[in-house]
């Protein structure tokens, strides 16, 4: 488990190795929320693919050393001893401008330029609401990914695809937000 602090310090981590990575997945869901919404597993980041080498370096300096997942070149995902996890999702592209991830199948996944979120009380580099919306589909919807759909569309007002409107056990329990159909 990931707190804000430990997300801090990963961001801080990478910032001084000259890396411009943002904040994708539950903690990107809570940076656009304001708070905390949930506990999280691990912490997804974006990056630029020229700059994974210096983010691997300064993870493995603090200790992200075992390699949970490695799906280069779409994503990799790393751990330290703490069971703190870290998965980078690498995209060709700056982090100012954004970037393109490709997927195992060999198609492509945008990433437009970060936009800010609030972790801790500090302004964060993030991935944007609708992005994160189109992160979520493609698989069938976990308990976590209604709670973060629905704090997400509750504070943004992004519009929703139907699997994410449902209501009843797995569902969205927070029945009383209005959802709008996804464009």
């Amino acid at each position: 488990m990931l707190n804000e602090d430990d997300v801090l310090d990963v961001l801080d981590l990478l910032v001084d190795a000259g890396v411009s990575a943002w904040v994708d997945g539950g903690w990107g869901v809570d940076a656009l929320v304001g708070h905390t919404t949930r506990p999280h597993d691990d912490l997804d980041l974006v990056l630029p693919r020229h700059q994974l080498d210096a983010a691997r370096q300064a993870l493995a300096a603090a200790g992200f050393t075992t390699v949970l997942r490695d799906l280069l070149p779409t994503a990799l995902a790393l751990a330290d001893g703490a069971g703190r996890a870290v998965d980078l999702h690498p995209v060709t592209g700056s982090g100012r401008d954004g970037g393109d991830q490709l997927l195992p199948d060999g198609q492509r996944f945008r990433y437009p330029a970060p936009v800010t979120g609030t972790i801790g009380g500090r302004t964060i580099p993030c991935v944007d609401a609708a992005t994160q919306v189109r992160c979520h589909l493609g698989y069938p919807p976990r308990d976590k990914d209604h709670h973060d759909m629905a704090h997400l569309h509750a504070r943004t007002a992004v519009a929703l695809p139907a699997e994410y409107r449902a209501s009843g056990p797995g569902g969205n329990t927070q029945r009383d937000i209005p959802y709008r159909d996804i464009a």
